[in-house]
Formats: C-alpha cells, sequence, structure tokens
C-alpha cells in the first residue's frame, strides 16, 4: 500500500491500541510489519504514528480545508519524532540503579559458567518478548532479545496479567536468572514491538538476582509502556 500509485498517506497520532487503522482501498487491513516498516521497535509502541490512507481524489477535494492543515500538520509532528528518535531512546533519566560500570565489568569477568545463559526479564506492557539472554562472561553488549518457547517450561512470570501484585504476569521486570535451553534456530514476530526476535526452546530456570540494577548501561532508563533497554 505505501508505494501504490493514486494515494497519500497522512499521518496522525493514536495509541497504539489504534495503530492497525491503516486500511487498502478494498477496506481490508495490511499486515502489520508491511504499514510502517522503517519504524523501529520503540516507534511502534506508545504515542506510535499509526496511518490513514487518502486517495488522491479526495485529496484534491479537501482542498486548503482544516482537515488538511491538520493532515499536514501531524506528517510534520512525525517527522520531528523519527528524527529525533533515530539510534535509540535514552527515555528519560536513569532509574534502575545498580554498581559501577567497573564493578559489573569485574563481576561479569568473574562470575560462575557452565550450560547455560544468563537470561534477564524485560516487560514492557503487551510485548510477547521474554528477556535479555548472554554467555556467561560477556557483557550485556552481546545478549539477545528472545521469545520464549514454553512445550518443556513455563515462563517463571507465566502467571495471569491482572493478578495480584507480586503474582502476575512482568512481576519479575529485571530479575537475572540462570536459564537452560537451547535456540531452536526459529524467528517469531512480536506484534507490540514490530520485531522478528530469535526463539529460545526453555528448559529450566534459576533465580541468580532479583535485583541486579542497570542492564546495558549505568544511564538505562526503564519504561514499562515502551521499548528503552537496547544493547549499545
Amino acid at each position: 500500500m505505501l508505494g501504490k500509485p493514486g494515494w497519500r498517506l497522512v499521518f496522525g497520532w493514536r495509541r497504539r491500541d489504534d495503530f492497525r487503522r491503516v486500511y487498502h482501498g478494498d477496506g481490508t487491513p495490511p499486515p502489520f510489519g508491511k504499514m510502517l516498516p522503517a519504524l523501529e521497535n520503540q516507534r511502534a509502541l506508545i504515542s506510535a504514528p499509526s496511518a490513514l490512507a487518502v486517495s488522491a481524489a479526495a485529496w484534491q477535494n479537501m482542498g486548503m480545508s482544516h482537515i488538511k492543515w491538520a493532515l499536514l500538520s501531524g506528517f510534520c509532528i512525525l517527522l520531528c519524532h523519527c528524527g529525533g528518535t533515530s539510534g535509540g531512546i535514552t527515555g528519560g533519566p536513569p532509574n534502575m540503579g545498580g554498581p559501577t560500570a567497573e564493578e559489573r565489568s569485574a563481576a561479569i569477568a568473574s562470575e560462575p559458567t557452565g550450560d547455560f545463559l544468563y537470561g534477564r526479564r524485560y516487560y514492557v506492557e503487551k510485548t510477547r518478548f521474554w528477556g535479555y539472554l548472554r554467555k556467561p562472561r560477556q557483557s550485556a553488549s552481546s545478549a539477545k532479545l528472545v521469545i520464549f518457547r514454553e512445550d518443556r517450561k513455563h515462563n517463571p512470570d507465566r502467571l495471569p496479567e491482572n493478578g495480584p501484585s507480586g503474582a502476575r504476569y512482568g512481576f519479575d521486570q529485571n530479575y537475572e536468572y540462570k536459564i537452560r535451553g537451547n535456540y531452536t534456530g526459529e524467528t517469531a514476530y512480536d506484534p507490540n514491538s514490530n520485531q522478528f526476535l530469535p526463539v529460545f526452546m526453555l528448559s529450566g530456570y534459576e533465580l541468580a538476582n532479583r535485583n541486579p540494577g542497570w542492564l546495558f548501561s549505568p544511564s538505562d532508563h526503564y519504561d514499562p509502556l515502551r521499548v528503552t533497554l537496547r544493547p549499545r
């Protein structure tokens, strides 16, 4: 649809739940991943731009009405937003705590090794990835964001999303685990973060640390509504 002759795209700001309201000429919505492929994952979350397809004829009939001005304004806002977020989002001031960078490096260099990976739970509302996995004694910059396959073992937080505090999906945000299993070689699509991610078959886990602090940098900012933590 994005390249279809005779159509123009006009962007406005809508909540994430309205993000799929983009339509072909026959009124059917396109696949999410083809809607705005240039957008990076964090732009497909809360306050993400949604699009409305407007035929060339309808655009001409609008003239310079207030509606047309409003649509043009929305498009300009989108361009400013995309330009300002390229290269990643910091999201705000540091809020994850933890050791100094030197202390973290020393801890990783001396950590136990074995037939497991270190996993850091990363919960962002409405997403379905589990978190980051890395090999022992390797920095978090090498970590991969993964989706768990739970045929053999359920996620540590496989609980109702509306459960009581401490007993709901995502309760273990930022917990560090020793994770056992294997990569399946497959990728899976997480629609709400707009990412294709590696699939990991979970076979076991062991809690290592409930409060390890920052993940990639002491300047990390965690936001439960959007992706702000990425390797750097």
